[in-house]
């Protein structure tokens, strides 16, 4: 059977295009943008990957074109398959018939930690002797790969409240029908297709809607929007963790510690957790992690002594190279809270100083829905640089006034590098920002401070 994948670069798109390549099934696909990870693994899976959306990628027609959310009415390779009468499905959809029909899903949602989390659960259960499948929105170190399909029951899914395509507006989670879901947080998000908080929480409800009573639901019990959630009806049992205040009273809490945390159960300890991964939302992530595992009879101390082994996901405060002293990490924040708890969890590892740079880049960023809060979140840097792009809908320089001397906004990424390297000293961190590739401003920099060393030496 021979699938072409619309929108086949994206996170998700990527991880259906694995899965359906390792199903045995021919996939090609387009897209406008390609940039690593995603890029990268599709080229190592041998999956043809055409530039754009010309009609005629869809020349022979393919048995079936699997759309992703990216395309839009107006894109002429959907207008093409509908004037043609093309056989047409979402990702989501081809995906929950095709893989994870008569699996126990493992689904991960909420606002921030989705990725990390489901790559430490996929993780936790593949060292349990699991085998678990997993599509992930990320790739996870350990494994080399975004999805698999996995020998076991068990499929972990990252679950995404963004919508599913062009001619289904429900979010993507609701096609996944999970078994065990655990909910890590909820802020307002994706202001180009949600209005409001409240249309949001009324997403999480109707994936609430889907999970058996004989299954259960993880909940931070330290998030007051998924309690309103939960409030509107919950027919699942329920267990709360929580990795700060008020984690004695949880089913699972995290007392921090050195590299880690002790895990308690009940308020009982259950051991030490060593996590190489720095900063409280880890520590929740990781928390979360092991009480979903334990829903499948993964036991608390067996998650702990796996988790040692854990070592990350690409673009979550990925060290990407040092030069000169100088650390260059690479994450994908791109709201105001995971910016904070990046710059946070950064300071763990003790540089002299966080630069951080940032590419407002993601819908909700460019349309100035968190302009209020972008200056308070990035005040944890010593230095912020900004790119400026020439798409926002909102002032950088007035935005992020509060930052004073502090901030230096470019609206020329040439010269925005070249500020950056300028002002970096040795024993300091660089944290790169951006939900995009960011024009590969990682490698310019790591460029940009070897001829600022070659020119010292000389």
């Amino acid at each position: 059977m021979r699938i072409h994948i619309l929108g086949i670069c994206g996170t998700f798109m990527a991880g259906v295009a694995a899965l359906a390549r390792e199903a045995g099934r021919e996939v090609s696909g387009s897209d406008a943008n390609a940039w690593p990870p995603m890029s990268t693994q599709l080229q190592q899976l041998g999956i043809e990957v055409k530039s754009g959306y010309e009609p005629a990628h869809l020349d022979p027609a393919p048995d079936l074109v699997v759309v992703g959310n990216v395309i839009s009415r107006g894109n002429p390779a959907i207008e093409y398959v509908l004037n043609a009468g093309l056989p047409y499905v979402s990702g989501p959809q081809w995906l929950a018939e095709h893989v994870l029909a008569g699996r126990h899903v493992l689904a991960v949602a909420g606002t921030h930690g989705k990725t990390t989390t489901s790559s430490m659960l996929a993780w936790l259960l593949d060292r349990a002797g699991l085998q678990p499948g997993f599509l992930i929105g990320g790739v996870a170190t350990d494994f080399g790969i975004s999805a698999r399909l996995g020998q076991g029951d068990c499929f972990v899914i990252e679950a995404d409240e963004y919508d599913t395509a062009f001619f289904d507006k429900r979010s993507k989670f609701v096609h996944y029908r999970p078994r065990t879901l655990v909910l890590n947080n909820l802020e307002y998000d994706h202001a180009d297709i949600f209005p409001d908080l409240a249309s949001i929480e009324r997403q999480f409800h109707h994936l609430i809607r889907t999970v058996p009573g004989s299954g259960q639901i993880l909940v931070n019990g330290g998030d007051a929007n998924l309690a309103r959630v939960l409030e509107m009806g919950c027919w699942t049992p329920c267990q709360r963790f929580d990795a700060g205040v008020g984690r004695y009273a949880a089913d699972w809490g995290a007392e921090p510690r050195a590299k880690g945390f002790e895990l308690l159960r009940e308020g009982q300890s259950q051991g030490a957790a060593h996590l190489d991964l720095p900063g409280d939302h880890n520590r929740s992530n990781a928390l979360a992690a092991i009480a979903a595992a334990a829903h499948v009879g993964v036991e608390p101390t067996d998650a702990l002594s796996a988790l040692t082994g854990f070592s990350g996901v690409k673009r979550r405060l990925e060290r990407r190279g040092e030069v000169g002293g100088v650390s260059v990490y690479d994450d994908f924040a791109h709201h105001p809270t995971a910016i904070a708890a990046t710059l946070t969890a950064l300071r763990e590892r003790k540089p002299s100083r966080v630069l951080a740079v940032l590419e407002p880049r993601s819908n909700t960023m460019r349309l100035g829905a968190y302009a209020q809060t972008l200056g308070q979140s990035l005040s944890g840097a010593d230095l912020v640089f900004v790119y400026a792009r020439s798409d926002l809908s909102w002032d950088a320089h007035g935005v992020l006034a509060s930052l004073g001397q502090r901030v230096h906004v470019h609206d020329d990424l040439s010269a925005l590098v070249a500020d950056v390297a300028a002002e970096a000293q040795p024993g300091d961190a660089v944290v790169v920002m951006s939900n995009g590739d960011f024009g590969g401003v990682h490698d310019k920099l790591l460029t940009a401070l070897r001829g600022r060393k070659s020119d010292e030496q000389l």
